[in-house]
């Protein structure tokens, strides 16, 4: 026998009923896209390595560590699963002048490829869906991304996420602020632990953001950025805050809070939770400016963000907000396999008319027992019956027995629960019922 084979360590399988998670959490993201005039981008899972190297800056850690990169063995191209997306999305705008008659609202939603340790929330293979607004300089754009993260909160019912933001200013400033932090640093290198030693040349704003407890008295009293930005950056910054405290938006200031990610400048935002451990951001973004020229086109403002799925649906599980399973509208009885010819084309018509039902599938013993068909009618969870009798059909109807509800003595009871006829010619009719019931 052949060996077992299995999915790669980290890249895991959604099937039912864990999948139908997935899909509502999708379909409440398309939809809170679409009231606020965002339109969905698909671009590929593969990209050209140099686009990520370029992008997220040779000394991150997805590009020194965490990318699956590899060369096409047919003609050389080094190639990388994309470990984010934000990157891409600007590719495709260049590649198709998507800003030539005026900014976009773009979202996007799919897996990306990060080598890294899995554990609870963070995946090798993990998705993500990302909302980026190119070509809108000012921070009314950065407020309104912020203002539909809580709308979205919201509406999936989730509570303790909190906003941090803070200010990355543009490259000038930061460049000081780099030379400032990196003196201050190198004279306490001895309190540095191997990680702060490796980065504090090639990243040192990364520094900032270490767990390491030790280290903690050391940034906190580091020099910050935001005694290094200018006029038109504070500007930016106050601006962003005057919008969210006029939408009563709750914030903290974080001036430790960094992406990992070259690109951005100005507006940086987090939505943190203290219900998943260390994995506690389940949403970041920021402005990055400077994307568009640093890949090659001409400069344009960009902002946006990207929330893990993985984790917005283990807080939705830690926080009992997932919803039920979806369940059929009906379950169709058929005591007799002669029957099937005549029923199939009764429930094609019933789906027409927006019902969800199933049928039950017999095998070459015959269709099996009424009994047998009711037990499988009530564990699909259907909240009725559709019984195809031999007597029914004969007279030309279809029996419709509910299964839940105040008719019945008990879920799923066959006995007590009232029957109605109706007119197999009247699909529309009694399809209009089960929706409602």
């Amino acid at each position: 026998m052949a060996d077992k084979l299995t999915a790669v360590k980290g890249m895991n399988d959604i099937a039912p009923p864990a999948s139908a998670h997935w899909e509502w959490l999708e379909d409440k993201l398309r939809g809170l896209m679409r009231r606020y005039g965002y339109r969905n981008l698909r671009t590929p899972i593969v990209e050209p390595t140099a686009l990520f190297v370029r992008g997220l800056g040779e000394v991150t850690d997805i590009v020194e560590k965490e990318m699956y990169s590899f060369e096409d063995r047919l003609n050389g191209e080094h190639l990388t699963l994309r470990p984010e997306n934000t990157a891409g999305v600007v590719r495709a705008a260049l590649e198709h002048s998507m800003l030539y008659d005026g900014p976009k609202r773009l979202y996007y939603m799919g897996p990306m490829f990060r080598h890294e340790r899995p554990q609870r929330g963070r995946y090798r293979q993990f998705h993500q869906f990302g909302a980026e607004a190119l070509g809108f300089a000012g921070p009314d754009v950065d407020a309104e991304l912020i203002v539909l993260a809580f709308d979205l909160w919201a509406e999936l019912g989730l509570e303790a996420i909190e906003l941090e933001i803070n200010s990355l200013g543009q490259p000038p400033e930061r460049l000081a602020h780099r030379r400032a932090l990196i003196a201050y640093l190198e004279a306490h290198a001895d309190q540095l632990d191997e990680e702060a030693r490796r980065r504090l040349h090639s990243n040192p704003l990364r520094i900032l953001d270490t767990k390491n407890p030790s280290m903690q008295s050391l940034v906190n009293a580091a020099p910050r950025l935001m005694d290094h930005l200018g006029d038109e950056s504070l500007d930016h910054f106050n601006r962003l805050r005057g919008l969210l405290d006029a939408h009563g938006i709750a914030y903290r200031v974080n001036p430790r809070l960094v992406r990992g990610m070259d690109y951005y400048n100005l507006s940086v935002f987090e939505f943190v939770t203290l219900q998943l451990g260390s994995q506690g951001t389940v949403c970041a973004g920021g402005r990055y400016d400077g994307l568009f020229e640093q890949m090659g086109g001409k400069a344009a403002p960009a902002v946006g963000w990207a929330l893990g799925m993985e984790r917005i649906l283990e807080l939705l599980k830690e926080q009992g907000k997932l919803p039920q399973q979806p369940v059929p509208d009906a379950y169709a009885v058929v005591p007799e396999a002669a029957r099937v010819p005549e029923v199939m084309p009764v429930l094609r018509a019933l789906r027409r008319e927006g019902v969800s039902v199933q049928m039950h599938a017999g095998g070459p013993e015959g269709m099996g027992s009424m009994k047998s068909q009711f037990k499988k009618a009530d564990a699909s969870g259907a909240r009725h019956a559709l019984i195809f009798g031999e007597q029914e059909m004969q007279q030309g109807n279809v029996a419709i027995k509910p299964l839940r509800g105040p008719r019945t003595s008990g879920v799923g009871d066959s006995t007590e629960a009232a029957q109605t006829l109706m007119p197999l010619t009247a699909v529309a009719e009694w399809a209009a019922r089960l929706r409602q019931h």
